[in-house]
């Protein structure tokens, strides 16, 4: 089974995804993990965002500042579009790949794929399920202060930047509510994966 989750930023995705990996011996695949991967200086990737936003958005090492970039992309939507253009088509495609060497060697493997953007990129074409971690918005920026010590402008940019709730509801098979009560989270991934 393959199994896409998504969410808002601060939803709480990494805790969901620990549950299902430990608990069900999932496979777990990161999209940004991958991406990061990607854009490293001896990938193709790299090339095309140096092209497109310039050497500005590169440290001393030659290597991109995710910061720097970050802060770029997420004031500017068509820059965010450039962006992706650029990385997720070849992220998907590494993807792809994985989930294919994964099933030859565990036809009965759970493989869970997390990434922001699943739904814009037409994951479903690839997944079985799509889950949705959902948490309000007020629990989300808390969440967001505290461990990322984002600021309350940062996290406004990123929350407008990503769809609506009802967007995600709309796309998704599951929903997977994650306000803070660990065990009910917990008790909602069994349920969902006990089949």
């Amino acid at each position: 089974m393959v199994i896409g989750v998504t969410g808002g930023v601060g939803a709480g995705k990494s805790f969901v995804l620990s549950i299902i990996e430990e608990e069900f011996d999932a496979k777990l695949l990161h999209a940004d993990e991958i991406a990061h991967q990607l854009t490293e200086p001896e990938h193709s990737c790299y090339e095309r965002i140096v092209e497109e936003f310039g050497t500005g958005i590169l440290k001393e090492d030659q290597t991109i500042d995710r910061n720097q970039l970050a802060e770029i992309v997420f004031g500017d939507p068509s820059a965010l579009k450039k962006l992706n253009h650029i990385v997720h088509p070849m992220v998907k495609e590494y993807i792809q790949g994985e989930i294919s060497c994964i099933l030859l060697e565990d036809p009965a493997k759970i493989i869970v794929i997390e990434a922001a953007l699943l739904i814009e990129d037409h994951y479903e074409e690839i997944c079985d399920e799509i889950w949705y971690v959902k948490a309000d918005e007020e629990i989300r920026r808390k969440r967001l202060k505290e461990n990322r010590n984002y600021t309350d402008e940062r996290i406004d940019k990123i929350i407008k930047s990503q769809l609506k709730e009802s967007e995600f509801e709309k796309n998704c098979q599951r929903i997977i509510n994650n306000n803070g009560n660990i065990e009910k989270t917990r008790q909602e991934i069994k349920n969902a994966l006990e089949f």
